[in-house]
């Protein structure tokens, strides 16, 4: 089988946020999946068998995943099996990509509202800041901070992190040279931080949107490796896009 690494949300090698293709060629178990996943050890290992997506972490499998989904596109174009509209079947419903003039893919992702929460106790000492507002979106809790310098140089206890009941911690906030900034915190699912999370951009895009009065933004996901995610709410989605760029390619031996 073939399989790739991918840097997704960037058009520069060993930026972005990096994920594995793996393009089966017959039906596997999800042992075997979740086995090449942790082998791998990336934030995530997307796996297509036709048109069906799925998604592994090295932990657990997910329901949703940007990069990995961009980056699974990506293949598809730059190897010459695709050349148009793309859908993906998937636990999240049918995603559908389409890759522009200038390499710009853009992926069609449900919007994730995201609604006031409380602040959970161990939040605010295992991030090691004080929220400005905190919000519940599907599976995540969503962050505000009050710079982009704040989430810049935040250093949270990721132990501590995993405590907190949810998947992953998005924290946010305005940003300088782009509409807003954040990084992705989500220890519970074997990933400590994330590079760039495209699942936390569909969160983000109806949050900022509605906070500065646009639909079409762009975000810097401002990790170590950092990457740029532009985003347009449409209603009930989120349009996606990015670059990507292929690291590796070669054989899976089974």
């Amino acid at each position: 089988m073939r399989l790739f690494t991918v840097d997704a949300f960037t058009d520069t090698a060993f930026k972005g946020n990096p994920a594995a293709v793996c393009l089966l060629d017959s039906p596997v178990t999800d042992r075997w999946m979740q086995s090449v996943a942790a082998e791998m050890n990336l934030s995530e290992t997307a796996f297509l068998l036709g048109d069906s997506l799925r998604w592994f972490t090295p932990a657990v499998e997910v329901t949703l995943c940007g990069h990995a989904t961009l980056a699974t596109a990506h293949v598809l174009y730059s190897t010459g099996a695709a050349s148009g509209r793309v859908e993906f079947t998937t636990a999240s419903g049918t995603l559908t990509v389409n890759r522009s003039s200038d390499a710009m893919i853009t992926m069609d992702f449900p919007a994730k509202e995201v609604t006031p929460s409380g602040v959970p106790a161990a939040l605010e000492k295992a991030l090691g800041a004080t929220p400005v507002q905190v919000g519940k979106s599907h599976l995540d809790l969503l962050v505000e901070l009050d710079s982009e310098e704040s989430v810049r140089s935040l250093t949270p206890d990721i132990p501590a992190l995993a405590a907190v009941d949810a998947r992953g911690v998005i924290v946010t906030a305005r940003g300088t040279e782009t509409d807003f900034v954040s990084r992705f915190f989500a220890p519970n699912v074997g990933v400590p931080e994330d590079p760039v999370t495209g699942s936390a951009h569909c969160a983000l895009s109806p949050y900022w949107s509605s906070r500065l009065g646009r639909p079409s933004l762009v975000g810097a996901q401002v990790s170590a490796r950092g990457g740029l995610v532009h985003v347009t709410h449409d209603g009930d989605r989120v349009h996606l896009a990015g670059r990507a760029v292929t690291v590796f390619s070669g054989t899976l031996h089974l």
